[in-house]
């Protein structure tokens, strides 16, 4: 007689899968080569995954590098961690895969690196710089609001900016998800700015300018944290060191 599957049910409650500390087990799967988070997440409802021996179908479970992952029966272990720094051209998509066959920033990449989760976005007319990584921690400590990770971005646009209109920008702005601030707003001509982030709403710069009537023509992301790129040709890319790492998480 065939053998019963285990039936689906969450992990226990105690010990490391619950650890508040530890990564999410879509993300850990993703840094295992598993594809993309939202791939990762049809194995973990399909109740293909196991975390210390018991079947995990909570999309909120956390693990440890103490905690035992099994997908379909395997072992499955991180890869080496691995994050590069991508000088995103406009024109591409920050998206592994498009129904629409559009270019993707991962044309720009050896196939070696589609496992690598892009961290935040730009969206196809934006360009500038743009990381992925294949480390869940790191992507949670640059994406994650409590962080406050700073992102500066040139903007230029349609028509030359009223500088007494910088308190709106840095006050705030409601747009459907909250209140979109910036942190800083620096004009450097009549129409060119450079805009300090750190929240990450969708197309966030484009829609708070629209909020007061201006269009922006042109947004390229050029800091990171600490971490500027200026040798880097658009559609280059290069792995990063532990000093560029050490650059992404600490402010000006």
């Amino acid at each position: 007689m065939a053998k019963e599957p285990p039936r689906p049910r969450p992990t226990a409650s105690s010990g490391a899968a619950s650890d508040p500390e530890g990564v999410r087990l879509n993300r850990f799967l993703a840094s295992c080569g598993y594809g993309s988070r939202r791939k990762c997440e049809a194995f973990i409802t399909e109740g293909r995954v196991e975390v210390n021996g018991e079947v995990a179908v909570d999309l909120a479970t956390r693990v440890s590098p103490a905690d035992h992952v099994r997908v379909d029966g395997k072992i499955v272990r991180p890869e080496q961690e691995l994050t590069l720094l991508l000088n995103k051209p406009r024109g591409y998509l920050t998206t592994r895969d498009d129904p629409e066959e559009r270019k993707t920033i991962y044309d720009l990449l050896p196939r070696k690196f589609r496992n690598l989760s892009y961290v935040g976005r730009l969206d196809q007319e934006s360009q500038g710089l743009l990381l992925l990584t294949n480390s869940g921690s790191l992507n949670e400590a640059l994406t994650h609001p409590r962080h406050r990770i700073e992102k500066e971005y040139l903007v230029a646009l349609d028509r030359a900016f009223d500088p007494e209109l910088i308190p709106r920008l840095t006050e705030g702005i409601h747009l459907a998800e909250g209140l979109a601030r910036a942190e800083s707003v620096r004009p450097l001509s009549r129409r060119r700015l450079s805009v300090v982030l750190t929240q990450g709403y969708n197309r966030q710069i484009r829609r708070m300018f629209a909020k007061l009537d201006y269009k922006v023509k042109e947004l390229e992301r050029v800091r990171i944290g600490r971490l500027r790129a200026p040798d880097l040709s658009t559609g280059d890319f290069r792995v990063l060191n532990r000093r560029d790492l050490a650059e992404l998480s600490r402010n000006p």
